[in-house]
C-alpha cells in the first residue's frame, strides 16, 4: 500500500466515481482504475461495489476512509514540518465551519492569519452541526473546525478552544417594524409577526420553536437551509429573522435594524483541532484563535 493508492481511493470517494476523480486528478481513468484495483488486491477485499456506472463503498471501503485521511494528513504534517525548518511558509490549511461562526469570528481570524501567512491558502468547507465539524477534524478531512453550540462545547475526541459567546438578535424587517424604540425586544413581542427561520437543529430555530411552544403566535414565513439567504429575505420584507450577533455588521450595512432578544440566549463559539500532529499552518492558525479569544469582547 502506498500514498498514491490512498490518494486515488479517496478521490473516488470524494468525487463520487472514477470519471470525476480522474478529471480532478488530471490522469486517465484506466490508470486510476488499475491503481484502485491494485490496492484491492493488496488488501484482499473489494473497496467499491460497481453498480452499473456507479460505484458505492463496500463495508471494507467505509472502514478505510477514516484511516486513509489520517495517513495523508499526517504525511502533510511531516512534509510541512520539514518545510517549516527550511523557512517555507506556503501551503494550504483545511478548515470546516458552521454558517454563523463562519461569518464571525472566522472572517476576522482569516484576515489576521492572512496578514502573517499570505502564502497559505485557507480552504473552508461547510458543516451544519457540531458533530459534522468534529467528525471532519477527527477523520482528518480538516485540521481546524469552527462550531457553535447552545452551551460550552466539550469533546473527548478533539481539542477545544472556547472563543466567544454570540447573543441571539432579531433582524427586523423594515416592512413590519412595529416594535417600540430601543435596542431590545422580549420574545412575547414576536407574537403575530412573520419570521424567516433556518433548519431544525440550529439554536436560532430552537428559539422560534420554543416561543411557539410557549403560546407565542409566530408565523414561519420561510425556512431556508442556506443562511446567506436570510438577510436578503428580511430586506425584501418576507419576515424578521433570529440570528447570532455575528450577523449584526452585515445587517446594519444593509440598513436593517438589529435588536437584542430578551431573555438572552447565546451561541457558544469554539475552535476544535486534533490533539497532535498538526501542520505548522494549523498551529499558526490556533495562535490567531488564542489571540481572538483573549481580545476584548465586541459589542453585539
Amino acid at each position: 500500500m502506498d500514498v498514491r493508492q490512498l490518494r486515488y481511493f479517496l478521490a473516488v470517494v470524494d468525487h463520487g466515481g472514477f470519471t470525476r476523480a480522474a478529471e480532478h486528478l488530471l490522469i486517465a481513468q484506466p490508470s486510476l482504475s488499475q491503481t484502485v484495483k491494485g490496492l484491492e488486491r493488496e488488501l484482499g477485499v473489494p473497496l467499491f461495489h460497481r453498480v452499473g456506472r456507479r460505484v458505492v463503498l463496500s463495508e471494507a471501503g467505509e472502514e478505510l476512509v477514516g484511516p486513509a485521511r489520517v495517513v495523508l494528513r499526517d504525511l502533510e504534517a511531516a512534509r510541512a514540518a520539514v518545510d517549516d525548518l527550511r523557512g517555507v511558509r506556503s501551503g494550504r490549511l483545511d478548515v470546516v465551519a458552521m454558517p454563523s461562526p463562519g461569518v464571525e469570528p472566522l472572517t476576522s481570524m482569516i484576515a489576521a492569519y492572512a496578514r502573517s501567512h499570505p502564502a497559505v491558502t485557507v480552504d473552508v468547507e461547510a458543516a451544519f452541526t457540531p458533530e459534522e465539524v468534529t467528525g471532519a477534524v477527527r477523520t482528518g478531512r480538516a485540521e481546524i473546525g469552527i462550531l457553535g453550540s447552545d452551551r460550552p462545547f466539550r469533546s473527548a475526541e478533539v481539542d477545544v478552544r472556547h472563543l466567544e459567546q454570540q447573543p441571539l438578535v432579531l433582524i427586523v424587517s423594515p416592512r413590519a417594524d412595529t416594535f417600540a424604540a430601543g435596542d431590545a425586544v422580549r420574545r412575547e413581542e414576536l407574537d403575530g409577526h412573520r419570521v424567516v427561520v433556518s433548519q431544525r437543529g440550529s439554536l436560532m430555530r430552537w428559539l422560534v420553536d420554543d416561543a411557539l411552544a410557549a403560546g407565542i403566535r409566530v408565523d414561519i414565513a420561510a425556512e431556508v437551509a442556506h443562511r446567506t439567504s436570510v438577510l436578503p429575505l428580511v430586506l425584501a420584507g418576507v419576515g424578521h429573522a433570529v440570528l447570532p450577533s455575528s450577523w449584526t455588521p452585515l445587517a446594519r450595512q444593509m440598513g436593517l435594524r438589529v435588536v437584542r432578544i430578551e431573555p438572552v440566549t447565546a451561541l457558544h463559539v469554539a475552535v476544535v483541532s486534533r490533539p497532535a500532529d498538526l501542520t505548522p499552518a494549523a498551529r499558526a492558525f490556533l495562535a490567531v484563535a488564542d489571540q481572538h479569544a483573549t481580545a476584548p469582547t465586541r459589542p453585539a
